[in-house]
């Protein structure tokens, strides 16, 4: 008989393959972008994610995390109609808070432009990405439905599409301003975001609505949770993650919005700070976060296989995760370490013809041990459902970097901040090692 793969390790493989070909066209698109809006323009466009974070936070991150985690559980206890009841109520806790936010978002986009990140040219992006905000809550839902039965193959697909679309529509703008003698803006790039979560999402709604009904037992069967039952059951798991993802958001786009305001109490310039900045966080980490594909998409196949261990008192089960997560990790950062120290000059110079880029790939290049291996430890803790554990050591990361870039970056300039970031990762990873001390000794 053929041997089938764990479905940890086949949904691992292929997510990371489809990951693999996002990051790589995704690459290509920074690249593209670096040249055809400038560093400058990248600075820009970079301001407007903090605030995208903060409405992805309040919006999709908690019900996206409770509908796989309880699929998963209505699933493995054979009730595949209750299964689909969890999507249900997912969506309308996502939907419910994503329009509202989208039109405040809109609404106040000039004072968030003007008084948060102190940059009037991103009230255009920020009306522009409003958009996203509902698409993104709605394809998010749908692809941890897809998680918690452990049938990647949806949002694997639907994560490709949502790139080609992107930068598809990106290219096709590009050409036609090329004909009319003209340029691209930051805005550009994002109504290519828009267009990208828009397209993710008729994706992700064209495959559920086809998924024929499944068999067994019903919603309202014995053991399954009433429709009352169950959106009180994750509202107690969405908010705590809610609230622990918007307060963690809200901390990081004060590090983004501060990072350029203190380069310039350092002396640069308005426009050589958002040049810095856009080249650190749109190039060099470009970088630094591709071989993150792997650790990527093996945390969002964590979440549901821990919770089933857990959940069926498989402690063994959860002892050998741990352990195999830190021996694929470590030596995966270790080895990309060794190759950004070896070759981050030669990489910024060729593809970003910057060698600021390159000097940030080889500084940033001792973070990545820490960096790929802590984003799987923050996923087997929230498996566990300690939530508030991978909240706390997150927490502490982040403010180690604000604190770096309060009092370091005012005197060193970009290299406090990298200083920040480095020790920021190596406490957070020995917290999370701590934190599961139990796992790596069993």
């Amino acid at each position: 008989m053929k041997k089938q793969l764990h479905p940890l390790v086949g949904g691992t493989l292929l997510l990371t393959a489809a990951g693999l070909m996002t990051r790589l066209i995704g690459f290509f698109y920074k690249i593209f972008l670096s040249r055809a809006i400038g560093a400058e323009g990248i600075g820009i466009y970079q301001m407007i994610f903090p605030i995208y974070g903060v409405c992805y936070a309040l919006t999709t991150s908690g019900a996206e995390i409770a509908v796989s985690r309880f699929v998963s559980r209505e699933n493995g206890a054979g009730r595949p109609q209750s299964a689909r009841q969890v999507l249900r109520v997912g969506l309308l806790l996502a939907l419910g808070l994503a329009i509202p936010t989208a039109f405040l978002l809109y609404e106040n986009a000039a004072f968030l432009a003007r008084n948060i990140l102190q940059e009037t040219r991103t009230v255009q992006l920020l009306q522009i990405m409003a958009f996203t905000i509902p698409f993104g809550a709605c394809h998010s839902c749908i692809c941890g439905y897809y998680y918690g039965l452990k049938k990647p193959a949806v949002p694997a697909a639907a994560q490709l599409f949502e790139q080609l679309s992107r930068v598809g529509a990106v290219f096709l703008i590009y050409r036609v301003a090329c004909e009319q003698g003209m340029g691209l803006s930051p805005l550009t790039a994002v109504i290519g975001l828009v267009i990208g979560e828009f397209a993710s999402m008729l994706f992700c709604v064209f495959c559920v609505s086809g998924q024929s009904a499944p068999p067994g037992k019903s919603a309202d069967g014995s053991g399954a949770p009433s429709l009352f039952s169950l959106t009180r059951q994750m509202l107690a798991m969405a908010l705590p993650v809610t609230g622990n993802r918007l307060c963690m958001n809200l901390l990081a786009s004060a590090e983004s919005i501060l990072l350029p305001l203190c380069l310039q109490q350092y002396g640069l310039s308005t426009k050589q700070a958002l040049s810095v900045y856009g080249t650190l966080s749109g190039m060099a980490l470009s970088f630094i976060l591709f071989p993150s594909v792997l650790t990527g998409a093996l945390s969002v196949m964590l979440l549901p296989s821990v919770s089933e261990s857990q959940a069926a008192g498989d402690d063994a089960s959860l002892s050998r995760t741990v352990r195999k997560t830190v021996s694929f990790c470590l030596p995966l950062g270790i080895s990309f370490t060794v190759l950004f120290l070896l070759f981050g000059r030669f990489l910024g110079n060729f593809f970003f013809r910057s060698t600021l880029a390159g000097d940030f790939i080889l500084t940033l290049a001792w973070i990545c041990p820490f960096l790929y291996l802590n984003h799987t430890l923050h996923s087997i803790l929230n498996g566990l459902g300690r939530t508030g554990t991978g909240f706390f050591n997150n927490l502490a990361g982040i403010l180690i970097r604000i604190l770096f870039v309060l009092c370091f970056v005012p005197r060193f300039g970009i290299e406090g901040y990298l200083w920040g970031l480095l020790a920021g990762q190596l406490i957070v990873c020995g917290m999370n090692l701590a934190s599961l001390q139990e796992f790596l000794h069993n």
